[in-house]
């Protein structure tokens, strides 16, 4: 290989020289693909402490109906945890994307309530109700918290299936 015929894409170019790089008025600028290079700021309810995600979709509020977050801490006092080991964060707010939500709450898990994997930009697709690990982080999709909170039996049996993979996610 000679060093004289090195070709680089225009995306690695458009990456080593983004700061500086000027385009002639004669030639198109080099377009390079939007990656943050810094995480977003997601608002989360709660502290994190156990870094647990819980991404929910309820547009129109912060983060949950009073009902929802209800239902939310009962499951999570039965796993032994309150509302300070985990983020809570609303797809509705703001267009959540997994890489700079990782980067931000570093969890080591992620539930999803309702979120398709696809809509955070998650490579993998998984059934709901199934632990999925992935990138040193498990995750487990169910259906909207709006579905488990109805008083019926296929709310029951959703609270079932929910309650059997959250008890071998965290061990109790």
């Amino acid at each position: 290989m000679n060093i004289d015929n090195i070709q680089l894409s225009s995306f690695v170019v458009g990456e080593w020289y983004k700061d500086t790089l000027i385009a002639s008025p004669n030639t198109a600028p080099v377009k390079t693909p939007e990656a943050p290079t810094e995480p977003n700021n997601y608002k989360a309810l709660g502290n994190n402490r156990r870094h647990i995600a819980i991404l929910v979709h309820s547009p129109g509020i912060p983060f949950l109906p009073d009902n929802q977050l209800s239902f939310l801490t009962k499951i999570l006092e039965a796993c032994q945890l309150d509302i300070g080991d985990v983020a809570i964060v609303n797809t509705a707010a703001a267009e959540v994307q997994i890489g700079p939500l990782r980067q931000q709450l570093q969890p080591t898990s992620i539930l999803l309530f309702g979120i398709e994997p696809a809509s955070i930009r998650l490579p993998i697709n998984f059934p709901e109700f199934r632990l999925q690990p992935y990138d040193q982080c498990t995750y487990l999709l169910a259906p909207p918290l709006k579905a488990l909170v109805e008083q019926s039996e296929d709310s029951r049996l959703l609270k079932s299936k929910l309650w059997v993979c959250l008890k071998t996610l965290f061990n109790v």
